[in-house]
């Protein structure tokens, strides 16, 4: 089982697993909680950012993606579960837009029957429309 998420308690990556990190930053884009991470890009430069996460999806090639709006540029970006170095998840809401036609809250289903359809259209685009009984 695991433990949950404090608000506004600094959480080191590299001190816990990466299932705990990715179901802590799940739980906040489920109920729509800002995140504050201390990221490392691909220059290794750190920096600190305000984020609200919007979808976490897997790439066609096994990545792992985070598409968020960040608070300093203002505007959706991609982020990478294994270069965020701390993460702190706040109570306060999200306060931006997401654009037109970006996906968001993939994760979000009320039933067994919606969560299985979600995984299958992420895995089989071609099969839409896919409805399943309840």
């Amino acid at each position: 089982m695991l433990k949950k998420f404090k608000f506004n308690a600094m959480n080191h990556t590299a001190r816990q697993t990466s299932t705990r990190t990715l179901a802590d930053l799940i739980r906040a884009m489920d109920g729509k909680w800002a995140v504050t991470i201390t990221y490392v890009d691909s220059d290794g430069e750190e920096s600190v950012r305000t984020i609200e996460i919007h979808d976490i999806r897997t790439t066609s090639k096994g990545r792992i993606i985070i598409r968020a709006m960040c608070r300093m540029r203002g505007e959706m970006r991609t982020f990478y579960p294994a270069q965020i170095v701390t993460y702190t998840i706040h109570r306060m809401r999200f306060v931006l837009d997401a654009p037109t036609g970006e996906t968001r809250f993939t994760h979000a289903a009320e039933t067994p029957a919606e969560l299985i359809s979600l995984e299958l259209d992420r895995d089989y685009p071609d099969l839409r429309p896919l409805v399943l009984a309840a």
